[in-house]
C-alpha cells in the first residue's frame, strides 16, 4: 500500500458465516452496553477490516474502542473468545488522533490502523476524521522527516543484526534467530519509510520487501545499502559525539 493521498476504501460487508465477525460484533455490542457514555466509536482493524480474506487464516480480531476521554472505558486486553483471539485496543479520541499525526520510525507498521478500519459503531463519522487527519499529515510531511525516521529504524536493525551475529558465534542459535527476525523487520521498516509505503503487519512487511527468509549475510547487505541511501539523502548513520548530544 503506497500512500498516494487517496486513502484506502473501507472493508466490504461482513461475512455472516465468519466467526471473527460474530465475535467482533458481540464484543462491540457488549462494550456499548457497559460503557454507553464513554464510547465514541467501535471498529475493527487489520485483515478483517480489509475484507479481502476468507477467514481461513489466523482466527484473530483487532478491535478498537475509541473513548471521548482518555482513561475511560474498559482496559486494553487480549483474550480468546470462542476460539477467536481478540486484541482490544482502547484509546482516547484526542490521543489516538495525536498518534495518527505522528510520523515516527514505526510508521510503516502502524499506519494501516489509521487508514483502514471497519466501523461497528461510528455515529459521528470519527473514523473518517482519523483517516483524513493521518493522510493530511503525510501530505504535509517533508522528505527529510521520512529519512530521519528511517535512520532511527536503521539503528534498531543494525543493533539487532550485530547481536544476532554475536549470538551465532556463541552457538546460541535460537536467540540468534530471534534477533535476526528483529533485524529483518527493522530493515523492512526502513524500506517502508524510504518508499513511503506502509504494511498491514510485520509479516506483510518482511514478505513485501523480500526479507522473509533472508539470512544473516543478506540482511547485512540490505542494511549496508540502506546506510548508503540514507547518507545520500543527507541522513548519514555515522556521526560525531556532538551529533549524538544534539540529536
Amino acid at each position: 500500500m503506497t500512500v498516494d493521498g487517496g486513502g484506502v476504501e473501507l472493508g466490504t460487508e461482513a461475512h455472516l458465516d465468519d466467526p471473527r465477525w460474530r465475535v467482533a460484533e458481540r464484543a462491540g455490542a457488549a462494550a456499548l452496553r457497559r460503557f454507553p457514555a464513554d464510547l465514541l466509536a467501535v471498529a475493527v482493524h487489520g485483515p478483517l477490516a480489509h475484507g479481502d480474506d476468507d477467514g481461513g487464516g489466523d482466527r484473530e480480531v483487532g478491535l478498537l474502542l475509541v473513548t471521548y476521554r482518555s482513561g475511560t472505558g474498559p482496559a486494553p486486553a487480549t483474550r480468546r473468545v470462542d476460539g477467536v483471539l481478540v486484541d482490544l485496543t482502547v484509546a482516547g479520541a484526542d490521543d489516538y488522533l495525536r498518534q495518527a499525526r505522528t510520523l515516527g520510525a514505526l510508521w510503516p507498521l502502524t499506519a494501516d490502523r489509521y487508514v483502514t478500519t471497519r466501523a461497528l459503531h461510528d455515529p459521528t463519522g470519527w473514523l473518517r476524521t482519523l483517516r483524513d487527519e493521518h493522510l493530511a499529515r503525510l501530505a504535509r510531511a517533508r522528505p527529510g522527516e521520512f529519512s530521519t525516521a528511517a535512520r532511527q529504524a536503521w539503528y534498531r536493525g543494525s543493533a539487532a543484526h550485530a547481536r544476532a551475529l554475536r549470538l551465532a558465534e556463541w552457538y546460541e542459535t535460537d536467540q540468534a534467530l530471534l534477533m535476526l527476525g528483529e533485524a529483518r523487520l527493522a530493515a523492512a521498516t526502513v524500506q517502508g519509510l524510504l518508499g513511503r509505503t506502509y504494511f498491514r503487519d510485520p509479516g506483510d512487511a518482511v514478505r513485501r520487501t523480500g526479507l522473509a527468509g533472508a539470512d544473516m549475510t543478506e540482511v547485512g547487505q540490505v542494511l549496508a545499502h540502506q546506510a548508503d541511501e540514507l547518507a545520500a539523502r543527507g541522513r548519514p548513520v555515522d556521526g560525531t559525539v556532538d551529533d549524538l548530544l544534539t540529536g
